[in-house]
């Protein structure tokens, strides 16, 4: 096991953009998260204000340029970001008039036109990052079986075990697409989605045949709120994270209400997202799990906090990350009073003739 630096700080950008300056287009917001300290930024692909994905596809040059802007500015790109679309590769109809927001108005109220159209989204974003020169997407796996997650009416023999082999058929010819462009898919482990903890992920790469190409873009906010241990899916899973979001929650249960926290909104929840610093993940825990088990990738700010404005959770964010970043040692701390090797020296300490 050989331990490595992580990279960064970095930072998400989908919670951010919008119609006003600086955050309406790759310029204005690259010059904005460099001005934060930040070295790398991670694109949503379905925001045109900032990014083409289908332009992406197809045009190298787009793809250069988009690196242009980027590098005038210090940043590298980490990833593409399909959380909206990879969310509707799979929607359980009682989510169909909800999700319809996350796709272009001409497949609305027409499932399996918007389900295409996630599929090829999610496909051109492979051959984008391709395009690009990276090998690692972050991404939703979408949802059949989430709406029947409390066992209660009986879950009917069979229905969770068909949910899963039917997401493995959607995603499959996506994997596949994603293996030949040599670009891992890092699913974030997230509420909402059949893909939500440890079990899940295992089910459902089990039924993709061990997809390599099926990785894991691990936050540990999510396991915050499940009241998962975070640091033990690390020990677990660390060999399948590709990628890393850096999210604080926080979870506080009362007589009132728990996990499932009562239909209240987020400020009134037992469970909440918090700016980094602000929750309970132990993050000194997390950066030294992830920096012994090898993890040389970047780490990336999502903000995502039901108190404090965003542009002040993304100024605290930065220095947040480069703090917690362990360069690691090139030495070990008692090689001062080595005594070399020497085997004839060692079976006479042990009384070995």
């Amino acid at each position: 096991m050989a331990i490595a630096t992580i990279q960064g700080p970095a930072i998400f950008l989908a919670q951010f953009a919008g119609d006003r300056e600086p955050f309406n287009s790759l310029e204005s917001i690259a010059e904005w998260a460099a001005s934060l300290g930040y070295e790398g930024i991670q694109i949503p692909s379905w925001d045109s204000r900032l990014f083409d994905l289908k332009k992406a596809a197809e045009s190298r040059d787009y793809c250069d340029e988009v690196e242009g802007i980027c590098s005038a500015h210090g940043l590298t790109i980490t990833e593409l970001s399909t959380h909206l679309q990879g969310q509707l590769v799979a929607v359980n109809p009682a989510y169909d008039e909800l999700f319809d927001a996350f796709a272009p108005a001409a497949v609305h109220k027409n499932p399996k036109a918007r389900q295409e159209w996630a599929v090829e989204q999610v496909k051109l974003a492979a051959t984008a990052s391709k395009n690009l020169g990276l090998t690692r997407h972050v991404g939703f796996s979408g949802a059949l079986a989430f709406p029947y997650l409390y066992p209660w009416p009986p879950r009917p023999a069979g229905l969770i075990e068909e949910a899963f082999a039917e997401l493995a058929r959607r995603w499959k010819p996506i994997l596949d697409h994603y293996d030949s462009c040599g670009v891992d898919y890092g699913y974030e482990i997230h509420p909402g989605e059949d893909l939500m903890d440890g079990i899940t992920y295992e089910m459902f790469l089990e039924a993709v045949g061990n997809h390599k190409r099926a990785t894991i873009n691990y936050d540990p906010s999510h396991f915050v709120l499940q009241q998962l241990d975070y640091l033990a899916f690390i020990d677990i899973y660390h060999e399948k994270i590709t990628s890393f979001h850096v999210k604080d929650a926080e979870f506080n249960p009362d007589g009132r209400q728990g996990v499932y926290s009562g239909y209240q909104n987020w400020v009134n929840r037992a469970g909440r997202f918090r700016s980094l610093g602000d929750g309970q993940v132990d993050f000194a825990a997390v950066f030294s799990k992830l920096t012994t088990y090898g993890y040389d990738h970047w780490a990336v700010l999502e903000w995502e906090c039901c108190l404090k404005h965003p542009e002040e959770g993304a100024a605290e964010g930065a220095g947040f990350i480069e703090d917690h970043i362990i360069r690691v040692t090139e030495t070990a701390f008692d090689d001062f009073a080595a005594g070399g090797s020497d085997a004839a020296a060692n079976k006479r300490i042990l009384g070995i003739e």
